[in-house]
Protein backbone atom coordinates (compact mmCIF):
# COMPACT_ATOMS: atom_id res chain seq x y z
CA UNK A 1 0.00 0.00 0.00
CA UNK A 2 1.40 3.29 -1.23
CA UNK A 3 0.66 6.17 1.36
CA UNK A 4 -0.04 9.78 -0.56
CA UNK A 5 2.50 11.13 2.37
CA UNK A 6 0.07 11.56 5.55
CA UNK A 7 -2.24 13.96 3.24
CA UNK A 8 -4.99 13.64 5.21
CA UNK A 9 -3.00 14.16 9.13
CA UNK A 10 -5.44 14.90 11.76
CA UNK A 11 -8.78 14.77 9.38
CA UNK A 12 -11.69 12.91 10.85
CA UNK A 13 -13.42 10.06 9.06
CA UNK A 14 -16.15 7.54 8.88
CA UNK A 15 -16.58 4.57 7.44
CA UNK A 16 -19.44 2.69 7.23
CA UNK A 17 -19.43 -1.08 7.01
CA UNK A 18 -15.76 -1.02 7.70
CA UNK A 19 -14.86 -4.36 9.41
CA UNK A 20 -14.04 -5.93 6.21
CA UNK A 21 -13.43 -6.60 2.73
CA UNK A 22 -13.53 -2.77 0.97
CA UNK A 23 -14.59 -0.88 3.50
CA UNK A 24 -11.61 -2.78 5.80
CA UNK A 25 -9.28 -2.15 2.88
CA UNK A 26 -10.42 1.79 3.10
CA UNK A 27 -10.33 2.15 6.67
CA UNK A 28 -6.78 1.09 6.72
CA UNK A 29 -5.76 3.13 3.82
CA UNK A 30 -7.40 6.26 5.59
CA UNK A 31 -5.05 5.77 8.69
CA UNK A 32 -2.59 5.34 6.52
CA UNK A 33 -2.84 8.42 5.16
CA UNK A 34 -3.32 10.40 8.69
CA UNK A 35 -6.55 10.22 9.33
CA UNK A 36 -8.53 9.51 12.63
CA UNK A 37 -11.21 7.04 11.32
CA UNK A 38 -14.19 5.69 13.40
CA UNK A 39 -15.79 2.39 11.97
CA UNK A 40 -19.13 1.57 12.57
CA UNK A 41 -21.31 -2.16 11.79
CA UNK A 42 -24.06 -4.31 12.87
CA UNK A 43 -21.97 -6.79 14.59
CA UNK A 44 -19.50 -6.68 16.99
CA UNK A 45 -16.19 -4.85 16.74
CA UNK A 46 -13.70 -6.65 14.74
CA UNK A 47 -10.61 -8.17 16.89
CA UNK A 48 -7.98 -7.41 14.21
CA UNK A 49 -9.16 -3.60 14.45
CA UNK A 50 -6.45 -0.92 15.70
CA UNK A 51 -6.93 0.46 18.89
CA UNK A 52 -6.72 3.70 17.97
CA UNK A 53 -9.91 2.87 15.43
CA UNK A 54 -12.58 4.64 16.84
CA UNK A 55 -15.80 1.67 16.51
CA UNK A 56 -19.65 2.05 17.01
CA UNK A 57 -21.89 -0.76 16.43
CA UNK A 58 -24.98 0.34 14.79
CA UNK A 59 -27.21 0.03 11.85
CA UNK A 60 -27.58 3.15 9.15
CA UNK A 61 -30.70 1.64 8.37
CA UNK A 62 -32.12 3.91 11.43
CA UNK A 63 -31.93 7.62 11.49
CA UNK A 64 -31.08 7.94 15.04
CA UNK A 65 -28.36 5.68 14.73
CA UNK A 66 -26.83 7.23 12.10
CA UNK A 67 -26.89 10.56 13.68
CA UNK A 68 -25.17 8.30 17.03
CA UNK A 69 -22.44 7.53 14.83
CA UNK A 70 -21.73 11.18 13.32
CA UNK A 71 -21.90 12.49 16.89
CA UNK A 72 -19.44 9.86 18.10
CA UNK A 73 -16.52 10.86 15.74
CA UNK A 74 -17.31 14.45 16.82
CA UNK A 75 -16.55 13.73 20.23
CA UNK A 76 -13.75 11.40 19.53
CA UNK A 77 -11.71 13.41 16.57
CA UNK A 78 -13.78 16.53 15.90
CA UNK A 79 -15.96 17.64 13.37
CA UNK A 80 -15.73 14.62 10.47
CA UNK A 81 -14.92 16.03 7.29
CA UNK A 82 -14.51 12.37 5.14
CA UNK A 83 -17.77 10.08 4.90
CA UNK A 84 -17.37 7.25 2.92
CA UNK A 85 -20.80 5.13 2.49
CA UNK A 86 -19.60 1.63 2.02
CA UNK A 87 -22.38 -0.36 4.16
CA UNK A 88 -24.12 -2.62 1.64
CA UNK A 89 -26.11 -5.76 1.20
CA UNK A 90 -26.60 -7.76 -1.96
CA UNK A 91 -29.38 -10.64 -2.18
CA UNK A 92 -29.49 -12.24 -5.45
CA UNK A 93 -33.60 -12.42 -6.80
CA UNK A 94 -36.15 -11.36 -9.39
CA UNK A 95 -38.76 -9.28 -8.46
CA UNK A 96 -40.79 -11.78 -8.81
CA UNK A 97 -38.91 -13.49 -6.01
CA UNK A 98 -38.01 -10.01 -4.25
CA UNK A 99 -40.29 -10.22 -0.61
CA UNK A 100 -40.63 -7.19 1.17
CA UNK A 101 -38.51 -7.91 4.11
CA UNK A 102 -35.93 -8.74 1.16
CA UNK A 103 -36.67 -5.31 0.17
CA UNK A 104 -36.96 -3.25 3.18
CA UNK A 105 -33.18 -4.84 3.99
CA UNK A 106 -31.74 -3.77 0.80
CA UNK A 107 -33.39 -0.68 0.38
CA UNK A 108 -33.09 0.08 4.00
CA UNK A 109 -28.84 -0.55 4.23
CA UNK A 110 -28.03 0.53 0.24
CA UNK A 111 -30.34 3.48 0.01
CA UNK A 112 -31.85 4.40 3.47
CA UNK A 113 -28.32 3.95 5.34
CA UNK A 114 -26.93 6.17 2.87
CA UNK A 115 -28.84 8.51 3.11
CA UNK A 116 -29.35 8.59 6.55
CA UNK A 117 -25.14 8.97 7.28
CA UNK A 118 -24.78 11.59 4.53
CA UNK A 119 -28.28 14.39 6.39
CA UNK A 120 -26.32 13.45 9.82
CA UNK A 121 -23.02 14.80 8.58
CA UNK A 122 -23.36 17.15 6.07
CA UNK A 123 -24.65 20.29 8.50
CA UNK A 124 -21.12 19.58 10.06
CA UNK A 125 -19.15 19.97 6.51
CA UNK A 126 -21.37 22.46 5.91
CA UNK A 127 -19.17 24.72 8.34
CA UNK A 128 -16.17 22.77 7.99
CA UNK A 129 -16.04 21.94 4.77
CA UNK A 130 -15.45 18.23 3.84
CA UNK A 131 -15.72 15.09 1.24
CA UNK A 132 -18.07 12.02 0.71
CA UNK A 133 -17.22 9.24 -1.56
CA UNK A 134 -20.75 6.85 -2.02
CA UNK A 135 -19.77 3.19 -2.77
CA UNK A 136 -22.23 2.72 -5.98
CA UNK A 137 -21.24 -0.37 -8.16
CA UNK A 138 -21.41 -1.24 -11.80
CA UNK A 139 -24.56 -3.16 -11.31
CA UNK A 140 -26.15 0.54 -11.35
CA UNK A 141 -25.19 1.08 -14.81
CA UNK A 142 -25.49 -2.42 -16.23
CA UNK A 143 -28.02 -4.92 -14.81
CA UNK A 144 -26.40 -7.85 -13.24
CA UNK A 145 -29.37 -11.27 -13.27
CA UNK A 146 -31.47 -11.89 -10.66
CA UNK A 147 -30.68 -9.13 -8.97
CA UNK A 148 -33.15 -6.18 -9.39
CA UNK A 149 -33.44 -4.87 -6.51
CA UNK A 150 -29.82 -4.23 -5.56
CA UNK A 151 -29.03 -3.39 -9.26
CA UNK A 152 -32.27 -0.78 -8.46
CA UNK A 153 -30.21 0.66 -4.64
CA UNK A 154 -27.22 0.82 -6.59
CA UNK A 155 -28.63 3.40 -9.58
CA UNK A 156 -30.10 4.69 -6.33
CA UNK A 157 -26.54 5.64 -4.73
CA UNK A 158 -25.15 7.42 -7.99
CA UNK A 159 -28.16 9.54 -8.32
CA UNK A 160 -28.17 10.98 -4.87
CA UNK A 161 -24.45 11.58 -4.87
CA UNK A 162 -25.03 14.15 -8.25
CA UNK A 163 -27.66 15.46 -6.40
CA UNK A 164 -25.69 16.41 -3.14
CA UNK A 165 -22.54 17.55 -5.16
CA UNK A 166 -25.21 20.32 -6.70
CA UNK A 167 -26.30 20.83 -3.40
CA UNK A 168 -24.13 21.18 -1.57
CA UNK A 169 -21.03 22.32 -3.33
CA UNK A 170 -18.68 24.68 -2.79
CA UNK A 171 -18.09 23.29 1.04
CA UNK A 172 -19.21 19.71 0.21
CA UNK A 173 -17.50 17.46 -2.28
CA UNK A 174 -19.81 14.37 -2.85
CA UNK A 175 -18.22 11.18 -5.78
CA UNK A 176 -19.33 7.68 -6.13
CA UNK A 177 -17.23 4.97 -6.81
CA UNK A 178 -18.49 2.50 -9.04
CA UNK A 179 -16.68 -0.98 -8.37
CA UNK A 180 -16.94 -4.10 -10.66
CA UNK A 181 -15.92 -7.79 -9.34
CA UNK A 182 -13.77 -7.22 -6.87
CA UNK A 183 -12.35 -10.21 -4.69
CA UNK A 184 -13.91 -10.22 -1.16
CA UNK A 185 -15.84 -13.23 0.51
CA UNK A 186 -19.03 -11.92 -1.24
CA UNK A 187 -17.23 -12.60 -4.32
CA UNK A 188 -15.82 -15.70 -3.64
CA UNK A 189 -19.42 -17.25 -2.38
CA UNK A 190 -20.41 -16.01 -6.04
CA UNK A 191 -18.12 -18.21 -7.17
CA UNK A 192 -18.80 -21.06 -5.14
CA UNK A 193 -22.39 -21.59 -6.48
CA UNK A 194 -21.43 -22.43 -9.41
CA UNK A 195 -21.24 -25.88 -11.08
CA UNK A 196 -17.42 -25.47 -11.98
CA UNK A 197 -16.50 -22.84 -9.67
CA UNK A 198 -12.55 -22.25 -11.12
CA UNK A 199 -13.97 -22.76 -14.63
CA UNK A 200 -16.40 -19.30 -13.58
CA UNK A 201 -13.80 -17.31 -12.14
CA UNK A 202 -11.34 -18.33 -15.24
CA UNK A 203 -14.07 -16.77 -17.39
CA UNK A 204 -14.57 -13.49 -15.23
CA UNK A 205 -10.56 -12.95 -15.44
CA UNK A 206 -10.59 -13.24 -19.18
CA UNK A 207 -13.69 -10.38 -19.48
CA UNK A 208 -11.37 -7.92 -17.43
CA UNK A 209 -9.02 -5.60 -20.11
CA UNK A 210 -6.47 -5.48 -17.16
CA UNK A 211 -6.38 -9.43 -16.95
CA UNK A 212 -7.35 -9.75 -13.22
CA UNK A 213 -9.90 -9.11 -11.12
CA UNK A 214 -9.78 -6.34 -8.54
CA UNK A 215 -9.00 -5.84 -4.40
CA UNK A 216 -10.46 -4.05 -1.92
CA UNK A 217 -6.95 -1.76 -2.28
CA UNK A 218 -7.81 -0.27 -5.69
CA UNK A 219 -10.90 0.96 -4.37
CA UNK A 220 -9.26 2.14 -1.41
CA UNK A 221 -6.66 3.72 -3.40
CA UNK A 222 -9.47 5.55 -5.53
CA UNK A 223 -11.27 6.49 -2.00
CA UNK A 224 -7.94 8.13 -0.65
CA UNK A 225 -7.74 10.20 -4.00
CA UNK A 226 -11.32 11.04 -3.97
CA UNK A 227 -10.82 12.55 -0.39
CA UNK A 228 -7.68 14.44 -0.54
CA UNK A 229 -6.99 18.02 -1.94
CA UNK A 230 -5.60 16.80 -4.79
CA UNK A 231 -9.31 15.53 -6.40
CA UNK A 232 -10.46 19.04 -5.19
CA UNK A 233 -12.05 19.54 -8.74
CA UNK A 234 -13.69 16.39 -8.54
CA UNK A 235 -17.50 16.10 -7.81
CA UNK A 236 -20.74 15.31 -9.09
CA UNK A 237 -18.85 12.36 -10.83
CA UNK A 238 -19.22 8.37 -10.61
CA UNK A 239 -16.10 6.71 -11.43
CA UNK A 240 -16.17 2.92 -12.51
CA UNK A 241 -13.17 0.82 -11.35
CA UNK A 242 -13.78 -2.55 -12.97
CA UNK A 243 -10.67 -3.43 -14.61
CA UNK A 244 -12.47 -1.99 -17.96
CA UNK A 245 -15.11 -4.94 -17.82
CA UNK A 246 -17.62 -2.52 -19.27
CA UNK A 247 -15.66 -1.27 -21.30
CA UNK A 248 -15.63 -4.45 -23.51
CA UNK A 249 -17.88 -5.92 -26.02
CA UNK A 250 -19.30 -9.25 -24.55
CA UNK A 251 -18.10 -10.23 -28.69
CA UNK A 252 -14.33 -9.96 -27.56
CA UNK A 253 -11.69 -11.89 -28.93
CA UNK A 254 -10.66 -14.84 -26.71
CA UNK A 255 -13.95 -15.48 -25.46
CA UNK A 256 -15.30 -17.62 -28.28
Amino acid sequence: MVSQGQNLLGRTAIVTGGGRGIGRAIVDRLVADGAHVLVCGRGNRPDDLAAEIAWVQADVGKSSDAEAIVRAARDAFGAPTILVNNAGIQITKTVVETTDEDWDLVVGANCKGMFNMCRAVLPFMAEHGGSIVNIGSISGNVADSKMAVYNASKAFVHALTRSMAVDHGPKVRCNAICPGWIMTEMAADGFDLASDPARAKADAIARHPVGRLGVPADIANAVAWLVSDQATFATGQCFVLDGGLTAASPLQPGLF
